[in-house]
């Protein structure tokens, strides 16, 4: 039953379905488009290939399964309680991300960035509870936000001249990494984090494979080997 004092755990369901269902509301987003840049940016080897964006159908069933799970089986929890308003924050801002992003991408990167940083303090501030339904969807929402910021911040400040292309790739990827390998510090246990940046470096190693963008590749190789050694590490230390 949903105890009538619970508007937060509410509101957390509520804001994961209309973030779920904001593509549906808009033209859709399959990166920024070319000409909305003063350079406009074709392929830019910060952003992944095409085929790394399909993770947002896990992370979207992922985020509504634990808000209505919460919701109606861990309203007042504790383990639930701590990380609902950051992912409030995250969620709301989230869902008119996409109409954001195809206005204006200055604003998208502010927005996303806002995500962000606020996806990855739920995370950190989840319990151990059900993790598949409790950390687990938020850690890859949150893993793959800190690679998609990167991403964001990468084509801008190429395509407004700051940088040349592959110079904001690399600068905006070693800022990627370094989060990244923070971030799992502050939660080793919770691999699903680590792997979503991980699927993201992939993605970009595979755009990038036809070009000369060998930094970028490297930088990219190197953090796949990091993250994933740390993934493995966690595994082993699993109780069977």
């Amino acid at each position: 039953m949903i105890r009538a004092h619970a508007p937060l755990p509410l509101l957390v369901a509520v804001l994961t379905v209309t973030f779920a269902l904001s593509p549906l509301f808009s033209a859709g987003f399959n990166g920024f488009a070319a000409e909305q840049f003063p350079l406009p940016q074709v392929d830019p080897p910060v952003q992944p290939a095409g085929y790394a964006f399909s993770i947002w159908g896990v992370i979207y069933l992922g985020l509504i399964a634990g808000g209505l799970y919460g919701l109606l089986r861990a309203p007042d929890h504790p383990d639930w309680a701590a990380m609902r308003p950051a992912l409030a924050v995250s969620l709301g801002v989230g869902t008119f991300w996409i109409a954001a992003a195809n206005a204006s991408p200055l604003l998208a990167t502010g927005m996303i960035l806002v995500m962000a940083a606020s996806a990855i303090r739920a995370m950190l501030r989840s319990g151990s509870d059900t993790p598949w339904l409790l950390v687990r969807p938020i850690a890859l929402y949150a893993g793959w936000l800190t690679a998609a910021s990167g991403v964001g911040t990468g084509v801008v400040l190429g395509g407004y001249g700051i940088l040349s292309a592959q110079s904001a790739a690399f600068l905006c990827l070693s800022a990627v990494l370094v989060v990244a390998l923070a971030v799992q510090t502050r939660r080793p246990g919770e691999w699903a984090y680590p792997a979503a940046v991980v699927w993201a470096l992939i993605g970009v190693i595979i755009a990038n494979a036809g070009g000369p963008n060998l930094p970028v590749i490297f930088l990219s190789c190197l953090g796949v080997a990091l993250l994933s050694v740390r993934i493995l590490l966690t595994l082993m230390k699993e109780p069977k």
